[in-house]
């Protein structure tokens, strides 16, 4: 009985050493010296100054930028607390959310089908892309709100339009954070972007 007691503290206290200190600080290293920009969170810098991350969703208003997906996130967008809603479909709740959204949508541009993914949130309330689809929903209310002509800024969401990964992995997609912050460069517009 005691020698068995010994053996078990001994591979408990082994297992948390070799499993709970070095293996995490091995693969940490690891991360950091052969992908630092993903190890970090993929950090999109501006002026000195961090502005978002490449892969964690944020809200924007005004009518100059590109809006992402609803975030059901706490009060949306919120770190603390990453989730959709878990709302059904019958769920009465949901459906006024999303009528609303879709009416919302329809006042920007009136006689146009609203891209799904607009008005519907992803799973963990940061998704920070949009469809093609979506991006292209917003084109007039963004040309008008930077004064230019919607082919201009339909140039510059081709560019920011990532393809299938591999070319047959997931759907086409536009980054919402890096779309506005290059049209911000390219278009400056008359009121800074605000971020939920």
């Amino acid at each position: 009985m005691k020698k068995n007691l010994i053996t078990a503290v001994l591979m408990t206290i082994a297992t948390t050493i070799l499993l709970g200190l070095v293996y995490p600080l091995l693969v940490t290293g690891m991360a950091q010296v052969i992908f630092p920009k993903q190890a970090n969170g993929q950090l999109i810098q501006q002026d000195g100054k961090t502005v978002g991350s490449r892969i964690i969703g944020q809200g924007f208003s005004g009518p100059a930028y590109f809006h992402s997906r609803p975030s059901a996130a706490g009060t949306g967008y919120d770190a603390a607390n990453s989730a959709g809603s878990n709302f059904g479909p019958t769920n009465q709740k949901l459906i006024d959310r999303v009528k609303g959204d879709v009416a919302s949508a329809r006042a920007d541009n009136p006689g146009q089908s609203v891209p799904i993914d607009l008005v519907t949130t992803s799973a963990s309330g940061f998704d920070p892309h949009i469809t093609p689809a979506a991006a292209e929903f917003q084109l007039p209310r963004i040309a008008r709100g930077r004064g230019t002509t919607i082919e201009q800024v339909r140039a510059v969401l081709a560019k920011h339009t990532e393809p299938r990964q591999l070319g047959v992995l997931g759907e086409a997609r536009v980054n919402v954070l890096e779309l506005n912050l290059e049209l911000d460069k390219r278009f400056p517009a008359n009121k800074q972007a605000t971020t939920q």
